[in-house]
Parts: structure tokens; C-alpha cells; sequence
């Protein structure tokens, strides 16, 4: 029987699609539950699940490693809930599972943005503009969730293999869109995908013990019992003893890596490569009250690489970064309520490590000059040339990137 995943943004009626689907198969239906029972098998709190399925990293991760804990945890639970029929899965971790894993549907459900906004504010007893916001925020949480795990965005075609727009597509024809090509022939059960399910498994019982002895840069596969491990790898330093003791650490990893995951019941082979890991990702928050401006903004920034979560007020600005501290702040001076300036000053003397650079259209000589004094990166006038910004963000974020690894090194010092 296929395994069904649906993945979708809020406000999509997606709910009550699966929760139909699974009544006209006979399927069982999870979605919360998978943190639930991830909190369960490993002792761990829920809330951090729950938060690292948002994309969240914390500043402190470098220290408690909860958002590799997570998602090994998460990765784990999805692969034991993979042995089990009729099952249909909602939500976040959807794009997790391998793709060599054959018998699983995957489904994509999406809605235009009035839609969207009717929903929530049916549900939520919100107004259109409250509506608006909340659709905003899931949509980044997930954009978020998907940069950390994966090289493509949520909505990319090939995650899918079938794809569900609302409102042109009913709920009852989404149902019946999912029944019917959940009995497509390329679904049924293969020898060869049922052996992916279990070198899922296997690879995160190897995951999972790398993570107990201390191991969190690690990334394995499994083929069939032969296990290969990437370890993401800092850039190797410069000067001819700097890399002649990269190159013995590197060694000794290695040679500790190896007698781990060969130890793991089930392993027969094990082969090591030094990876780079993912693509280090620059956090920046986008602050401008000019709403049309700065999603525009946003969108340039991204075609860049420089993938940026957006807030519209002072306010909001503060709690963003009180729940999310990102590495980089881009921060118009004149907004409405509390001013830019303002707000430079509380983020600079409660995150000082936060870069911030002011971008404003109505900035005089003295402003600048206080601007700099109060600890901003930088100051840029608006039109802004989009060249220039993208540099200074990702000088910006050099320079946090490299203090963070200066306090990291004090720390194995100590």
C-alpha cells in the first residue's frame, strides 16, 4: 500500500483534505503526533521539536546542537512510522524522506492568497489584514524549514508528485484527485523501495549513535548495508601547520567515525568523505513599515542567495529577534511608533552580536553619524542599489560568523 505525505502552508483546508482521504482509504492519519512520539523515544522536549520544524536555529545551537538532536530525532521517528501501512503523513518533515523510497505519494496542497485569507479569518476570527500577517509568518516559518533542510523551496515541482491548487480544485476533488493516484501502478511496494525503507532506518540507527557519542556534523546514507558519512568540515585554515593539524583532526575523526558506524548491527561497509555540509545560510531580517518595498526587496535579496524573513513595524522587529536572533538586520529609520534609531539602540545593547544595517530615505548627516555611533554596520540611502546591499549583508554576516567562531574556540580553550 502507498504511504501518503501532504504538505501545504496554513489556511489551505488541507486538514480536513487528509482527514477525508484517510476516512474514504481506510488510512491512519499523523501529523503532531510525529513530534509526540520523537519526544517520547528520546527523551526530549517537545517545544524544541516543534521549534526546529520552523526552521529555527538558535544562536546557542553551536553549544547544545538541539537543532541536529531535532532532526535526527524527527528523521528517526519518520523512518520507524515508514515500516507501516496505510498511513498518511501532514506536515513539515514531508521532504524528508528519501526519494529512492518509491511507494510514497507525495502531495503539494496550495491556495491563492484570497482564499487563504477567508479561512483564517473564518478560523481565527481575524481581519484582513491580521490574516494577512499570520499566512505570512507560516509561509516564512516554512520557506525557513526548507532552507535548512533542503537546496530547493517549499513549492518546487519536483518535491511533488502531484501538485493541488484551491480554490480552482474543490476539497472534494482534491480527495478524489489524491484516491485516484494513490492507485497509480509506479506506487505499488517494489523490492528495491522497501530496501530503501530499511536503509533509512538503518542509516539513522547509525545517525543516532553518532549523535550519542558526541558526533553532530555528520550526514550518512545507507546502500543496502554499505553506510557512507559526510562530516561537514570548517574551511580547512591557511599556512602549512595550521593545515598539518586540521589534517590529523580531520584524521582521528575519521578513524572514530568509522569504528562507530561499523559497530552499528546491520553495517557491513563504511565509507567517510569530508563534506562542507549545507551552504551556510546568512539570517537576515528585513524591517520596513513600506510593505510593497521591502517584500520586493526581500525577493531580489533572495534571488542572491540571501534568503531574508520580513517584519513591517519597530514592534514586531523586537520580538522577532527576542525569539530568533538573525545574523543580520536591515532596518529602515522612519516608522511609524518607535523609531529606527530606537530600535537600533535596544538590539545593539540586548543582541550586540546582531549586525545592523540602516537603510532610510530620509537620513541627514547627523543621523548617519549617530547611527554609526549607536553600533550600526552600515548606512545606505534609499533608492538602495541592491549590489551594494547584498554586500554589506554578507560582510555583515562574515563578521558575526567569525566572532561566533572565535567564542567557539575560547570555549574548547577553556
Amino acid at each position: 500500500m502507498a504511504f501518503i505525505t501532504v504538505f501545504s502552508g496554513e489556511f489551505c483546508s488541507a486538514e480536513e483534505i487528509v482527514q477525508n482521504v484517510a476516512k474514504k482509504l481506510g488510512y491512519n492519519v499523523f501529523g503532531s503526533e510525529l513530534i509526540e512520539r520523537a519526544s517520547k523515544n528520546f527523551d526530549f522536549e517537545e517545544e524544541k521539536l516543534a521549534r526546529a520544524m520552523t526552521g529555527y536555529i538558535g544562536r546557542l545551537n553551536r553549544l547544545t546542537h538541539d537543532w541536529e538532536k531535532s532532526l535526527v530525532y524527527i528523521k528517526s521517528s519518520l523512518a520507524d512510522i515508514l515500516k507501516t501501512n496505510d498511513q498518511i503523513y501532514h506536515g513539515p518533515a514531508a521532504h524528508l524522506i528519501p526519494e529512492n523510497i518509491t511507494h510514497v505519494l507525495r502531495v503539494g496542497i496550495t491556495a491563492d492568497q484570497d482564499y487563504r485569507v477567508e479561512q483564517a479569518k473564518r478560523q481565527m476570527g481575524l481581519g484582513a489584514k491580521g490574516a494577512a500577517i499570520q499566512i505570512q509568518k507560516g509561509d516564512q516559518e516554512l520557506a525557513k524549514w526548507m532552507r535548512q533542510t533542503s537546496s530547493v523551496g517549499p513549492w518546487d515541482a519536483k518535491l511533488y508528485d502531484v501538485k493541488i491548487p484551491l480554490p480552482s480544485n474543490s476539497i472534494n476533488d482534491a480527495v478524489d484527485i489524491i484516491c485516484k493516484n494513490k492507485k497509480r501502478d509506479a506506487l505499488i511496494p517494489t523490492e528495491n523501495s522497501i530496501q530503501a525503507v530499511l536503509d533509512f532506518q538503518l542509516a539513522m540507527r547509525v545517525n543516532l549513535e553518532l549523535l550519542n557519542q558526541g558526533h553532530y556534523n555528520c550526514g550518512v546514507k545507507v546502500d543496502k548495508g554499505k553506510a557512507s558519512i559526510f562530516i561537514s568540515q570548517k574551511t580547512v585554515p591557511t599556512g602549512a601547520l595550521a593545515r598539518t593539524v586540521h589534517s590529523i583532526r580531520f584524521e582521528n575523526l575519521e578513524t572514530d567515525v568509522h569504528k562507530i558506524a561499523k559497530g552499528i548491527p546491520g553495517v557491513s561497509s563504511v565509507e567517510i568523505f569530508p563534506g562542507a555540509g549545507p551552504a551556510k545560510k546568512i539570517r537576515t531580517l528585513l524591517v520596513d513599515d513600506q510593505q510593497d518595498f521591502v517584500v520586493t526587496l526581500s525577493e531580489r535579496l533572495d534571488i542572491r542567495n540571501i534568503p531574508s524573513d520580513v517584519v513591517f513595524g519597530a514592534e514586531e522587529a523586537l520580538t522577532y529577534v527576542n525569539t530568533n536572533e538573525p545574523d543580520v538586520m536591515v532596518l529602515d529609520l522612519n516608522m511609524p511608533g518607535l523609531g529606527g534609531l530606537e530600535v537600533l539602540k535596544r538590539i545593539k545593547k540586548d543582541h550586540p552580536s546582531v549586525e545592523v544595517i540602516i537603510v532610510t530615505g530620509h537620513g541627514e548627516e547627523n543621523t548617519e553619524e549617530a547611527a554609526i555611533n549607536l553600533g550600526a554596520f552600515a548606512y545606505l540611502k534609499k533608492p538602495v542599489d541592491i549590489n551594494i546591499l547584498s554586500k554589506k549583508i554578507e560582510e555583515a554576516s562574515q563578521k558575526v560568523q567569525q566572532a561566533l567562531g572565535e567564542e567557539e574556540d575560547k570555549g574548547k580553550d577553556r
